[in-house]
């Protein structure tokens, strides 16, 4: 039987789960000496992305011995941003941390994103020494500077999974397959106040990665144009306010 909840917690952890066995007990392991040491209530929400592994087995066990941790399961495997998107609706916390579960993203620099969130809505990781391999690496870097191009931002890194958001902006944000390639303009779009800070990458160690420039290059850049095309197209909710009478009488 799993853990009674805990109270609500002032952070909550997203993370998108697939085929990612060897690496969950590890990652949890780093995640509870991380955030233990940051003084904060917390959970860690799993979201298994239909996973055909043992993970699913791994996270009921987790979820057994650690009251932090929830599980979501996808009925079939819909992609990260589906997966990002269930945690951001579950979520309980004001603020969620979202990190890949293939040990490439460091635990440990979760609290400094959540120190730096004073003053922004949004705090997203810059991976610093990145440890891919050059394909993969020099294929991000002209990926991400099209991307800034087209959409006019200043993202150094928009494909860094690691990030600390205040959950109100996560969930008004237009949600759609291939959304998590550009969370920092649709969370800037909503009027979120964005900055970055270089955290720890390190090469991944266990598993396979779920995605390769064959089978995102095109997908990514019919997202791109619509992304832009949204921006162009996009109405600010946040100019509606309710007048009252005694508004109308102040004048």
């Amino acid at each position: 039987m799993a853990a009674p909840l805990q109270p609500c917690p002032d952070v909550s952890l997203v993370i998108p789960v697939y085929n990612e066995e060897e690496n969950l007990p590890v990652l949890h392991g780093e995640i509870r000496q991380a955030m233990e040491g940051a003084g904060v209530l917390y959970e860690v929400i799993y979201v298994d992305d239909g996973s055909t592994d043992g993970s699913p087995e791994i996270l009921r066990g987790l979820a057994r011995g650690d009251a932090h941790v929830r599980i979501l399961r996808q009925r079939r495997n819909a992609g990260q941003s589906a997966a990002l998107d269930a945690g951001f609706r579950f979520a309980r916390g004001p603020v969620v941390v979202t990190l890949d579960a293939d040990l490439q993203n460091d635990p440990a620099d979760i609290p400094r994103l959540l120190a730096r969130l004073d003053g922004f809505d949004v705090v997203s990781g810059v991976r610093a020494q990145r440890r891919d391999t050059w394909v993969r690496r020099i294929s991000s870097r002209i990926a991400n500077g099209i991307r800034n191009r087209v959409t006019r931002e200043t993202v150094t890194d928009v494909g860094c999974t690691l990030r600390a958001a205040r959950t109100e902006y996560l969930r008004r944000i237009h949600v759609f397959n291939g959304m998590h390639r550009f969370l920092p303009t649709l969370l800037r779009m909503e009027g979120a106040r964005i900055t970055e800070v270089p955290v720890n990458h390190r090469p991944r160690l266990h598993g396979v990665p779920k995605y390769n420039i064959r089978n995102r290059a095109l997908r990514a850049l019919v997202d791109l144009f619509g992304v832009r095309w949204l921006q162009t197209r996009w109405i600010d909710r946040r100019l509606s306010e309710e007048i009252t009478g005694e508004d109308e009488a102040r004048g």
